[in-house]
C-alpha cells in the first residue's frame, strides 16, 4: 500500500495545476498574453490543457520548455493569435493515438493571423508506428497541416518525424487558397512523404529553410510543388536560401500536370537554394498539357542557385511544352553526383499522350560541373514524333581543368532526338470549319453510346437544331479509391454563351437537358478529378472530341468510329497506354492493321481508299498480355472526333 501511494504521489507532483486567476483574467480581457501552463500541464496528455489555452483568446501564448514534452493529439489553432514555444520545449504526439489518416499534430485551417515561432523548439511525431498496424497506411498525419487559412508566418521550429508531411498546404473550404503564407529558420528532419508539399498558395515565402531525410512513401521530396485541381493557385511563391539534401526523393519536385491554362498563371522563384548529399535527383519538373483545356503558363525561375548530387539527371524537365510555363536557371551550377557516366545532367522528356513540342526553356550564365565528361543534354521522346523546340542560351561546361562553351542551337537541339520517330502531321484545324452530321436522316432521334469510359477530362461535341430539348444521361464512376465531387455539365453553343446544363453526382447516373439557343454545334467539357465518366444515351448526334487533347479512356473495349473526309491525303492514328489491343479496320470492315497488345506508343498511318468521305473503325480489345488501364487515342490529318455509333459522326463542312 505505501509503495502505490508513493507512486501516485509521485504522478501528482508531475502534474501542474489550473491557475484559475490567471484563467480569468485573460477571459475578461485584463491581460492578452497567456502561459499554457496556466491551464495545466500533464506530462501524460495535455492536449485539453493546450487546447484550452488556444482557445482562450489571448492574443499571445507562450508554451513553456516544462522539462519534458507536451504530449497532445490533434491540435487545432485560432485566428488572431501568436504561440510562442519557447527554448527547449517540445510538442510531441501522443503515442497510440493519431489512428486517422489526416490526424496532424497542429492544424491552421481556414483560420487567418497566425504566429507560430519556436526558436530551438520542437514539433514532434512517432513515423516509424504510423507504418504499421494498428495504423492504416496513409500519407496525411502532419507535423502543420495548413489550409485555406491567410497571414501565417512559422519561425524557427525543428519538426521530426511526422507521418505524412512536415508542412502541408492545402486547400480550406469552399476551395480557399492558402495566402501570405511566410516560413523561416524551420528545420523539416525525417518526414514519411514530403518535408514541405505544396498545394495551393498565393504570396507565399520560405526562407533559411532546411528540408532532409525524407523517407518512406512516395514523392519523398524535401519540397513539392503538386496542385489537385485546375483552381488552385500557385502564385508568387518564392524560396530562398533553402536546402534540400539526403531526401529519398527529388529536392525540389514541381508536379504541375493537373494545371490547365484555365488555372492562374502560376510564378515560382527560387533564389540562392541548394540541393545536396543524396537526394535522387536536385530538381524535377513536370508540367503537363492540361487536358481539354490546354497547358498551364507562368514563369518558374531558378536564380543563383546551387543543384548538386544524387544519381540521377540533375534537372529532369517533362511534358513541357513550348506553350506551357517558361522556365529560366539563370547563374545557377549544376554538379551530377556519383553515378552512371552515361546519365545525363539535363534530362528532356515527353511522356506517352503527350502532342505538343517541348520547349520554353532558358539557360543563362549556369556552369556544369562535370569530372566525368557527362553528356550535358539528352531528349527522351516517350509521345513519339515530337521534337525540342525554344530551349536557348549558352552554358559554361567545367571538366577537371578544361573549360568549354556549349551555345544551345535547333541544330544541336535536333541532334539529341532519340527513340520512336512517327509521321508528324499538322494540327487538324476545326476552328474555320462547321461540322453537321453524316447522317442527316438520322437527328433527333434516340441514340445509345456503348460504354466506353473516359478518364479525369473529356469533351463531348453535340449537334442540335434550333429548339431541340437537347437529352444526355451521364454516369459518374470511381477508379480507385479516389474520392470525387459532382461533375459540373456546361453547354458551349456555337454563339460561346456557356450554358448550366446541371450535375453529375460522384457515383451516380443523372439524365440531363437543355434547349438548343441555335442550330450547330455544342460542346459539353466534363472534369471528373481523377475518376471516370460516361456518356450511355443522346438523342442528338454526338462525338467524343480530341481537338484540344488526345482522348482518354479507362478499361473500355469495343467498337469506336472515325470519319476521313474526301479531300483527305493520309491520315493517322496514335495509340499509346496501359496496356490494350487494337485493329484498324477500313470503311468494307476490312482489318488493315493490327497489334494484339499496345503498351509503348504505336501508329497507324492510312490513305483513304476512295475519293468520297469514309467511315473507319477503330476495334480496341484486352491486350492479349499484361493488365489494361487507361489508354489515349489520336487522330490526326482528320477530324479528331470518335464516336461509338456510327450515326453520330460528323462531317465538316466549309462556313
Amino acid at each position: 500500500m505505501n509503495i502505490v501511494l508513493g507512486l501516485f504521489a509521485l504522478a501528482v507532483v508531475t502534474v501542474s495545476d489550473v491557475d484559475q486567476t490567471k484563467i480569468d483574467d485573460v477571459k475578461s480581457g485584463r491581460i492578452t498574453e497567456a502561459h499554457a501552463s496556466w491551464w495545466g500541464f500533464d506530462p501524460a496528455d495535455s492536449t485539453k490543457s493546450m487546447q484550452n489555452a488556444i482557445d482562450s483568446g489571448a492574443k499571445r501564448v507562450i508554451i513553456e520548455d516544462m522539462g519534458q514534452p507536451w504530449i497532445v493529439t490533434p491540435l487545432n489553432a485560432a485566428s488572431d493569435q501568436e504561440l510562442v514555444f519557447e527554448k527547449g520545449a517540445v510538442l510531441q504526439a501522443k503515442k497510440g493515438e493519431f489512428k486517422g489518416s489526416t490526424d496532424s499534430l497542429l492544424n491552421i485551417s481556414n483560420k487567418k493571423n497566425v504566429t507560430i515561432t519556436g526558436y530551438e523548439a520542437t514539433f514532434s511525431m512517432h513515423r516509424d508506428d504510423y507504418a504499421k498496424a494498428p495504423y492504416k497506411k496513409a500519407e496525411w498525419r502532419n507535423t502543420l497541416l495548413i489550409r485555406g487559412s491567410s497571414n501565417v508566418k512559422v519561425s524557427g521550429l525543428t519538426m521530426v518525424e511526422s507521418g505524412g508531411d512536415g508542412i502541408y498546404l492545402g486547400v480550406g473550404s469552399g476551395g480557399k487558397t492558402n495566402k501570405d503564407i511566410h516560413i523561416v529558420d524551420v528545420v523539416l528532419d525525417k518526414h514519411y512523404r514530403q518535408g514541405i508539399s505544396v498545394i495551393t498558395a498565393e504570396n507565399f515565402l520560405i526562407e533559411n529553410t532546411i528540408m532532409k531525410n525524407t523517407g518512406g512513401t512516395n514523392p519523398m521530396a524535401g519540397i513539392d510543388f503538386e496542385p489537385n485541381h485546375p483552381n488552385e493557385r500557385l502564385v508568387n511563391c518564392v524560396m530562398r536560401n533553402c536546402v534540400a539534401e539526403n531526401n529519398e526523393g527529388v529536392g525540389y519536385a514541381f508536379y504541375l500536370p493537373n494545371m490547365t491554362a484555365e488555372s492562374k498563371p502560376i510564378s515560382i522563384r527560387l533564389e540562392n537554394c541548394v540541393a545536396r548529399g543524396s537526394n535522387r535527383a536536385p530538381i524535377s519538373f513536370t508540367n503537363g498539357e492540361g487536358g481539354n483545356q490546354g497547358p498551364m503558363t507562368g514563369t518558374v525561375e531558378f536564380i543563383d542557385s546551387d543543384f548538386s548530387g544524387g544519381n540521377s539527371p540533375v534537372a529532369t524537365l517533362r511534358s513541357k511544352p513550348i506553350e506551357g510555363a517558361k522556365i529560366s536557371f539563370v547563374n545557377c551550377k549544376l554538379k551530377p553526383g556519383e553515378g552512371d557516366p552515361k546519365t545525363p545532367i539535363i534530362q528532356f522528356m515527353s511522356r506517352a499522350g503527350d502532342q505538343r513540342d517541348v520547349g520554353g526553356i532558358h539557360f543563362e550564365d549556369c556552369v556544369i560541373e562535370d569530372p566525368l565528361g557527362r553528356p550535358v543534354m539528352s531528349f527522351h521522346d516517350g509521345a513519339g514524333g515530337l521534337r525540342l523546340v525554344d530551349i536557348t542560351g549558352t552554358v559554361t561546361i567545367r571538366t577537371g581543368d578544361k573549360e568549354t562553351q556549349l551555345k544551345i542551337t535547333p541544330e544541336l537541339l535536333a541532334k539529341l532526338h532519340h527513340g520512336n520517330t512517327f509521321k508528324r502531321f499538322p494540327k487538324y484545324d476545326t476552328e474555320n470549319l462547321n461540322f453537321v452530321p453524316v447522317n442527316q436522316s438520322k437527328i433527333d432521334q434516340t441514340f445509345p453510346q456503348k460504354p466506353f469510359s473516359q478518364r479525369k477530362w473529356g469533351t463531348y461535341l453535340i449537334y442540335a437544331k434550333r429548339d431541340t430539348e437537347v437529352k444526355m444521361t451521364l454516369k459518374h464512376m470511381k477508379v480507385g479509391n479516389f474520392s470525387g465531387q459532382p461533375i459540373r455539365v456546361n453547354a458551349i453553343p456555337p454563339s460561346g454563351k456557356q450554358l448550366n446544363v446541371g450535375e453529375v453526382p460522384f457515383q451516380s447516373t443523372a439524365s440531363l437537358s437543355f434547349v438548343a439557343p441555335e442550330t450547330g454545334i455544342y460542346r459539353i467539357q466534363i472534369q471528373s478529378g481523377s475518376n471516370k465518366f460516361q456518356l450511355t444515351s443522346t438523342n442528338c448526334p454526338t462525338v467524343i472530341s480530341g481537338e484540344k487533347a488526345r482522348v482518354w479512356l479507362i478499361s473500355s473495349v469495343g467498337d469506336l468510329y472515325f470519319y476521313v473526309p474526301a479531300d483527305t491525303k493520309e491520315f493517322g492514328v496514335k495509340i499509346f497506354g496501359e496496356g490494350i489491343g487494337a485493329a484498324i479496320l477500313n470503311p468494307k470492315g476490312k482489318s488493315v492493321w493490327e497489334k494484339p497488345t499496345i503498351a509503348m506508343p504505336d501508329q497507324f498511318v492510312g490513305v483513304p481508299e476512295s475519293d468520297q468521305g469514309e467511315i473507319w473503325t477503330l476495334r480496341l480489345s484486352r491486350p492479349t498480355t499484361g493488365a489494361m488501364e487507361d489508354y489515349f487515342i489520336e487522330l490526326q490529318g482528320i477530324p479528331p472526333f470518335l464516336a461509338t455509333n456510327r450515326d453520330c459522326l460528323l462531317k465538316p463542312v466549309k462556313y
